[in-house]
């Protein structure tokens, strides 16, 4: 056995046992509990927007990962209202993305746009995307990620990228059946894991800045929400792959260890706070990296790729600390705001993108306690 492989090994028993020395006592959520949740939460954020308007532009990053919330729970039972609202936006938007074209925020809705083509068969809302799409096919993509003359702008230099860009190629590859651009989001994926990703820590960087940087106790500063953009990407990338996709297993492996490596840095009421080596320097609950996590840990019980015994205890505690952060009006606290790096929360915090996470972590679930396992 490889170092690499018996320290994944280790890293998958320590979560296991972890999970299952902790595992609540308390029964498995309904599904009509998860819906009534998911609604209550969903509900304010439409409220929200319609009372105070939109807080940044209707195409931003932060609103197109809270659409992908607002979709998933759409598919759901009574969630017709929320695909309605989508389609409100993207008729309003006309169905463009941001105005910085190959800047991967600016085109996150896309992956939304593409599930409401294939969802009302209609190929105008991916229209403008697909040229978008096209012009990117067409860049080198040959600079270096190297946190400088704007290089974010052009590559995914930042490991927040993952989670807006390569999901909304793999969505248009789906809503196209146009392999080009799944091809090239694997592409680049892969070269931005080998820039951040640290295989020792199998845990992300958030961009070049980070690669030094220690946190209090003397760890390597590895941000929760950061690497939870990046397994929320990774599932999404997924969910597009053929089964005979050339790359998929390469993708599973890479999932399947930093699941075990998060999984193993879990808190003991189910959260993960802002920092994951140093979970003390910032001793709260963050539910955007949270809620993330919870997403991506349901989605691969939901499709075989982990086992019940080791993950579903830490997938059913993760759910119930984010249960507990949503308060009496449906707002979900305890939200990292917008940062590149672990940053202090309380129960007012709040921000779309962890709305977005909370519904696609209800979703997974309720598809869970209904038999998708």
């Amino acid at each position: 056995m490889t170092t690499s492989s018996f320290k994944t090994l280790f890293i998958f028993l320590a979560a296991a046992f972890f999970t299952m020395t902790t595992r609540s006592s308390a029964a498995d959520p309904k599904p009509k509990e998860v819906l009534k949740i998911m609604h209550r939460v969903a509900d304010w954020q439409l409220n929200n927007w319609e009372t105070k308007g939109f807080k940044y532009s209707k195409s931003d990053w932060t609103n197109g990962a809270c659409y992908t919330g607002l979709y998933s729970a759409g598919t759901l039972k009574g969630g017709k209202k929320y695909l309605q609202a989508l389609v409100r936006i993207g008729n309003d938007l006309g169905w463009n993305t941001g105005r910085r074209r190959f800047f991967a925020d600016d085109y996150c809705v896309g992956q939304t746009y593409a599930q409401l083509s294939m969802k009302y068969g209609d190929k105008k809302m991916i229209a403008p995307f697909v040229l978008l799409a096209d012009s990117i096919l067409a860049m080198p993509h040959d600079e270096p990620l190297n946190w400088k003359n704007n290089v974010h702008m052009r590559e995914w230099a930042w490991c927040d990228a993952l989670f807006m860009g390569p999901p909304s190629l793999a969505y248009l590859t789906s809503a196209t059946k146009d392999s080009r651009y799944l091809d090239m989001a694997a592409k680049l994926w892969w070269k931005t894991t080998d820039f951040l990703y640290d295989p020792s820590e199998q845990l992300y960087f958030r961009d070049e800045n980070y690669f030094n940087k220690k946190e209090k106790n003397g760890q390597k500063t590895f941000w929760s929400r950061g690497n939870g953009w990046v397994l929320g990407g990774l599932v999404r990338m997924l969910e597009n792959m053929p089964a005979n996709y050339p790359d998929k297993a390469r993708f599973e492996k890479l999932y399947k260890d930093m699941i075990a490596k998060v999984v193993s840095l879990q808190q003991p009421d189910g959260s993960w706070h802002a920092s994951l080596l140093d979970p003390e320097s910032f001793p709260v609950k963050e539910m955007s990296g949270t809620g993330f996590f919870c997403y991506a840990i349901l989605w691969g019980l939901n499709h075989g790729l982990l086992d019940k015994a080791a993950y579903w205890p830490a997938a059913q505690r993760a759910w119930a600390v984010m249960v507990s952060s949503v308060n009496a009006e449906g707002m979900l606290g305890y939200v990292q705001r917008i940062g590149a790096a672990p940053d202090k929360v309380n129960a007012e915090s709040t921000e779309v993108y962890g709305v977005g996470a909370f519904l696609l972590a209800g979703t997974q679930l309720y598809h869970y306690l209904n038999g998708r396992r």
